[in-house]
């Protein structure tokens, strides 16, 4: 693995994003971005969900703040990484969030923590076929065009920046690292968490089909749900306080109502 301190205070602000500090909160929610994503992407879940959980974004090596850092194309590399990012904040229950890539890299680092003897309490995998369902993928070995032509069908990447070459020039090699780390991962099909997994994915998703997404199932000794969404693969933005409300649910279900109704008059 990736040698990293965990005790780095360094390494947490580099690796973690916490935008809004909930220190009362009796859990942890990690989200994990999509290919080309940042930890920004995760504010409007921060944002809505301070009441009841501290929520922490990742932030992989590449992309704003970072973007002078080389990108990991390395997926199982990436979630050693982060893993040791990580393992300062599991003094309390964690519970993760990835979309598409970030599903994997969750995947993996939720391994990781159960390897160790700290299993985290429940997994949430978005917008990604399982791990184990292979299929030949080059979009990294395009050119630029190519890339950009994928990120435009896929509807993740906002128009001002694919139609502004600086900002493209800033977030190309993050797109095209990732897409390698991704399209060169290949998943153990025996590989399971002992913790709950539940899959979500858009309805017209031409990368996640429903089956596919159901293929989740079989990583997990625990119980499984497939929730499906109206939407492409970022049914994420649109549908937002959809996706929003299965956290938000799941979290509510942890707490006795009474305190519920006491976090939430705190906001």
């Amino acid at each position: 693995m990736t040698a990293i301190p965990a005790n780095s205070s360094a390494n947490n602000e580099l690796w973690i994003r916490r935008f809004h500090p909930a220190p009362s909160a009796p859990g942890r929610l990690v989200c994990f971005p999509h290919a080309g994503g940042s930890a920004s992407f995760y504010y409007p879940v921060s944002a809505q969900l301070r009441s009841q959980v501290d929520v922490l974004a990742v932030q992989y090596p590449g992309r704003q703040e970072r973007r002078a850092e080389p990108v990991i194309t390395d997926l199982r590399e990436l979630a050693d990484a982060v893993y040791q990012a990580l393992r300062p904040w599991d003094d309390r229950p964690l519970t993760f969030f990835g979309h598409s890539m970030g599903a994997l890299v969750a995947f993996e680092v939720a391994q990781r923590f159960q390897a160790a003897g700290r299993g985290i309490d429940h997994l949430f995998v978005s917008g990604r076929r399982g791990p184990a369902v292979s299929r030949v993928e080059d979009v990294h070995l395009r050119d630029d065009q190519g890339i950009l032509a994928e990120v435009r069908a896929m509807s993740g990447t906002q128009d001002s920046i694919l139609e502004d070459d600086e900002l493209l020039e800033m977030v190309l090699p993050a797109l095209r690292g990732d897409y390698r780390a991704v399209e060169t991962y290949r998943g153990e099909p025996s590989a399971v968490v002992d913790c709950p997994v539940t899959a979500l994915t858009g309805d017209r998703d031409p990368r996640t089909p429903v089956d596919e997404a159901r293929a989740w199932k079989a990583h997990t000794t625990a119980a499984f749900d497939l929730k499906v969404f109206e939407g492409g693969h970022f049914f994420l933005s649109s549908r937002p306080a959809e996706v929003i409300g299965v956290l938000s649910d799941h979290f509510a279900a942890l707490l006795p109502a009474s305190e519920m109704t006491t976090r939430q008059s705190r906001v």
